[in-house]
């Protein structure tokens, strides 16, 4: 019998959840019983994205007891964990314990709230060896190169760590079978690169599997032919299916010596793949567990009145789907009709502002018909206000809005070792691609339920297929579980404006220069560029006090859009 470990992986967080918890509970079930083992993953970024977590004060409180029902093998953190000091110590306080001796942590430290001593968010590594099949497993979880984190904690480089004396003993560790490296890193990337020469340099033929995170794609990347990374997509939209056939157990050889085979999958997120997977049916799939996070998610989502409707979108508003500024692009809609009728300041009453935003401000789509409490925070999630420069001329404000746009060096000034790959004005998945992707927009859509899909084979789709994920990959095409109809991807600057003024028809002389606080390092070194001498350390100043990007979107939802009776 083939060795055979299923590397079970989820990315990012979906707020009902149930369905996923019977899935995984099922699949390892399915795993037992024919004498294999399956691992599920989690690399991170469980924080923003959808009121569960976001509408909560504190945020995370309903979160934390439900995550916690799911068996999750190892987990480590991502970026958004340390943005805020209460999201990293909820880390190192909450989701570790709940997930001691799973939850790892290979280069980020802590200053621990309570003794204010640096110390480690979890424990570096984990060897194990899996109960079914005698696998012998060393286990890292690394976040990227990333110092966009608040100061109270510490993200060591990737390259740095791997220096380190607890990282050489474990990779000179001659009674492993396979290395795993989770992290939220992208499947190609600098750092994952870095860690795999270091383990070759030691060990040269021991098989490694990566799983990454943060680009929000799907991708898989070959490094060798016992090394691979996968990466599962994001927001939940894909569970990422990873099987390694021929492992080595306990110091023997695989079957033939013909070495480990490598194949993964990206299964869409629904019940309908679910049912598939695990040849069940909806009366004999869900679990206890799975019914009982349901229940736990049915009870958050009405106190927390997510499903409260706002207001009607009368239409679909894509961020990549169209090139902007086309009239359905959500960058539109917010820089000619959100931002101009509701960014404005009493204080600064009468007095022209010039916006501008990241586009990375924005998570998702709006379709058309109910704009609910929840979607506010799929939309956008995150708590950045807003700030202002008084009397800056209105050519320096274009200027700088340029070179945010045009001059990739003014984003790349600030950053340390690989982070200015990693971190960029624009929405993340825009990473991964270079440039426009479009396709052809004569296929046969079909828009029916989930049950119409198309699972993959190799004839030719006989009906007009589900707009979705059309994915290559290290592998080829043939990753994707269910077959799709390709969608365009257009890229997106990395940010917009708006001119708020009484008389838009006439350009000012000067503005209130505005702009969300989270890019204020971004505007600093654009304000160098464009020759504009300012310190803004002392010049600068809130503006529209405890405004967010999240309400001044909800805000002009309720005013414009409203629902038919």
């Amino acid at each position: 019998m083939l060795s055979h470990t299923d590397l079970y992986y989820r990315s990012s967080y979906s707020a009902d959840w149930g369905d996923y918890v019977s899935f995984a509970t099922r699949m390892r079930e399915k795993a037992e019983a024919r004498g294999q083992d399956l691992l599920v993953i989690d690399t991170g970024d469980r924080v923003e994205g959808n009121g569960l977590y976001d509408s909560s004060e504190p945020k995370g409180i309903y979160l934390s007891d439900i995550l916690r029902y799911q068996h999750i093998d190892l987990l480590t953190s991502g970026n958004h964990e340390l943005y805020k000091q209460n999201t990293s110590e909820a880390e190192l306080l909450t989701t570790v314990p709940n997930f001691r001796g799973n939850y790892i942590a290979s280069n980020i430290d802590i200053f621990h709230p309570t003794t204010h001593e640096l110390v480690p968010l979890a424990p570096r590594y984990k060897k194990f060896t899996t109960n079914k099949q005698g696998i012998r497993i060393v286990a890292f979880g690394f976040l990227f190169d990333f110092t966009g984190n608040y100061n109270n904690t510490v993200v060591q480089p990737v390259e740095e760590t791997i220096k380190e004396d607890w990282f050489q003993e474990a990779i000179r560790d001659k009674e492993v079978d396979l290395f795993l490296v989770i992290g939220h890193v992208p499947a190609h990337s600098p750092e994952y690169r870095a860690i795999f020469k270091a383990i070759r340099g030691i060990r040269w033929d021991t098989p490694i599997q990566f799983f990454g995170g943060h680009q929000h794609v799907r991708d898989y990347a070959k490094y060798d032919d016992k090394a691979f990374a996968l990466a599962s997509g994001r927001f939940m939209e894909t569970i990422g299916f990873m099987s390694i056939d021929g492992l080595a157990t306990g110091g023997k050889s695989g079957i033939l010596n013909s070495g480990p085979v490598f194949k993964r999958r990206y299964i869409d997120s629904n019940l309908y793949s679910y049912h598939y997977h695990t040849g069940l049916d909806q009366d004999t799939f869900p679990t206890e567990k799975g019914q009982n996070v349901s229940r736990l998610i049915a009870k958050a989502r009405s106190e927390l009145e997510l499903d409260k409707v706002h207001g009607c979108a009368p239409r679909e508003l894509w961020m990549s789907r169209v090139k902007y500024p086309d009239d359905a692009s959500i960058f539109t809609w917010l820089g000619t009709q959100v931002i101009p009728d509701s960014l404005r300041d009493d204080s600064r009453a009468g007095v022209p502002a010039l916006a501008i935003v990241n586009t990375g401000a924005m998570r998702f789509d709006i379709f058309k018909g109910p704009f609910t409490q929840d979607s506010t925070f799929i939309v956008s999630p995150f708590t950045s206000g807003f700030r202002y420069l008084k009397n800056v001329p209105y050519d320096k404000a274009q200027l700088m809005l340029e070179v945010l746009n045009k001059q990739p060096q003014v984003l790349h000034a600030s950053q340390h070792g690989g982070e200015s790959s990693r971190i960029t004005l624009a929405p993340p998945e825009q990473l991964a691609y270079p440039a426009d992707v479009v396709v052809d927009q004569t296929w046969p859509l079909f828009s029916g339920s989930g049950s119409d899909q198309i699972s993959l084979s190799d004839d030719k789709p006989a009906k007009p297929l589900v707009p979705g994920y059309t994915t290559k990959d290290d592998a080829g095409t043939d990753g994707d579980d269910t077959i799709h109809a390709p969608i365009s991807f257009y890229r997106v600057p990395n940010c917009i404006q708006a001119l708020v003024s009484a008389n838009s028809s006439e350009i000012p002389e000067k503005v209130d220069l505005v702009y969300i606080d989270f890019i204020e390092r971004y505007m600093v070194l654009a304000a160098n560029f464009a020759g504009l001498d300012v310190d803004f350390a002392k010049e600068s100043d809130v503006y529209m006090p405890g405004m967010t990007m999240t309400n001044l979107i909800l805000d002009w939802v309720k005013t414009h859009w409203k629902c038919d009776e």
